[in-house]
């Protein structure tokens, strides 16, 4: 373990906890569901005035077109919020990313809004360990890097995304554009435990949509001539379960569609998530699939059209991204903290910066728990810890050969 030098100490002694908390709970007190644009545009103008303080240009990304597929199995756009980008010293030679999101879970209309006190240190409230907390962690952190000599040696950009609770789809090729070429990454979720332990590799995520189209009829008169799509997706949901595998679970989630009792249904949406530990089982899943919709539309005689694919790669930990790792953890030891990993099944936009090749930390948010229930919760003083372990792991990747 490498101590803190006299410089370190320096470093972090300007880190302000009330600073972040007042920050974490301006910017949680507006609802920025996903879908809530107006929720959003103001969480983002917030945030522009806040990263606008360090160096370099911030912008507001317009988001990626999106398409989903309705209930009648229709395709048709969804609407998304801006993304907001500080890019500062372009021209240097080593480059960092540091990304976090704006949006949360709950929507507009949702009951949990408002920010409670469980007690001194701990803040219940949507949004504050997932991850408007992390939002001012990046924004503390950097501006304690920015007081050192070593920042005028490197360059850094900061992404925050107003879709990662959706899957990014709006934002997946920003994400790229900015990860590649960059020496390290840092994302700000929360941690996976309430104790600071981080998320290491995680298993990649996809959603589908299959859309059937049969043939109604008279399901008393004439049913043979009817091509009833309800029970083609009922019959692909099940053989969808059954492809499922240690490295690749697959959940059936929803079917939608149907007519009267006395019709054959000729339309149905079937919705499902796999989740892919390797890629080696996302690739045999693409080729299985493919194989079952051919199956499928000859036996039941109808279409099926495929919507979505996998938005998160699988996110293995290879030995430059474990460098990484054991940089934050002897960090953190120097700091007094005890820092552990574990693998997730959950998946972040750290799945599509290691996509680039990038080493990446996903979870150098908040400690807290709960999230995306109305229990989330944060705890305080994990502000000036996880600002005070970013602003040293970054002044070590820009000073040292840490990688």
């Amino acid at each position: 373990m490498q101590p803190l030098l006299q410089t370190e100490q320096a470093l972090i002694e300007g880190i302000d906890q009330q600073r972040m908390l007042s920050r974490t709970m301006e910017w949680a007190a507006i609802n920025s569901g996903t879908a809530n644009l107006e929720g959003l545009a103001k969480v983002a103008d917030a945030l522009a005035e806040c990263f606008s303080a360090l160096p370099g240009e911030v912008t507001l990304r317009d988001p990626a077109p999106v398409t989903v597929v309705d209930a009648e199995g229709h395709e048709v756009e969804k609407p998304h919020g801006r993304h907001l980008v500080l890019s500062v010293r372009p021209e240097a030679e080593r480059r960092f990313l540091l990304t976090g999101h704006m949006d949360t879970v709950f929507p507009a209309d949702h009951p949990f809004q408002e920010l409670t006190w469980l007690d001194d240190d701990v803040l219940n409230g949507p949004g504050t360990a997932d991850m408007k907390a992390g939002l001012a962690i990046i924004a503390e952190a950097l501006a304690a890097l920015e007081t050192s000599e070593a920042a005028a040696n490197i360059g850094y950009d900061v992404m925050i995304n107003s879709d990662e609770e959706t899957g990014s789809l709006s934002s997946a090729a920003l994400i790229d554009e900015l990860a590649r070429g960059k020496f390290a990454a840092l994302t700000y979720e929360p941690s996976a435990l309430p104790d600071g332990t981080l998320a290491h590799a995680r298993g990649g995520s996809g959603n589908f949509t299959l859309t059937f189209t049969g043939k109604s009829a008279h399901a008393g008169r004439n049913p043979q001539d009817g091509r009833n799509a309800i029970v083609a997706a009922a019959d692909c949901a099940v053989r969808l379960k059954q492809m499922q595998h240690a490295d690749l679970p697959i959940n059936p989630a929803k079917i939608e569609g149907g007519a009267a009792n006395n019709v054959v249904p000729d339309h149905a949406v079937l919705r499902f998530n796999i989740r892919p530990k390797t890629t080696e089982a996302a690739d045999d899943f693409a080729r299985n699939l493919e194989a079952l919709i051919e199956t499928l539309a000859a036996e039941h005689d109808l279409k099926i059209a495929l919507h979505g694919g996998i938005s998160r790669p699988p996110k293995p930990v290879d030995e430059k991204a474990q460098k990484l790792f054991d940089l934050v953890r002897d960090t953190g030891a120097a700091l007094g903290q005890t820092i552990g990993w574990q693998s997730s099944g959950g998946v972040c936009d750290g799945n599509n910066i290691a996509a680039n090749h990038v080493p990446v930390v996903d979870t150098m948010g908040v400690r807290g728990g709960k999230i995306h229930s109305p229990d989330e919760f944060m705890i305080v003083p994990s502000l000036t810890e996880r600002a005070q372990l970013s602003a040293i792991v970054l002044h070590r990747l820009a000073t040292g050969d840490v990688l």
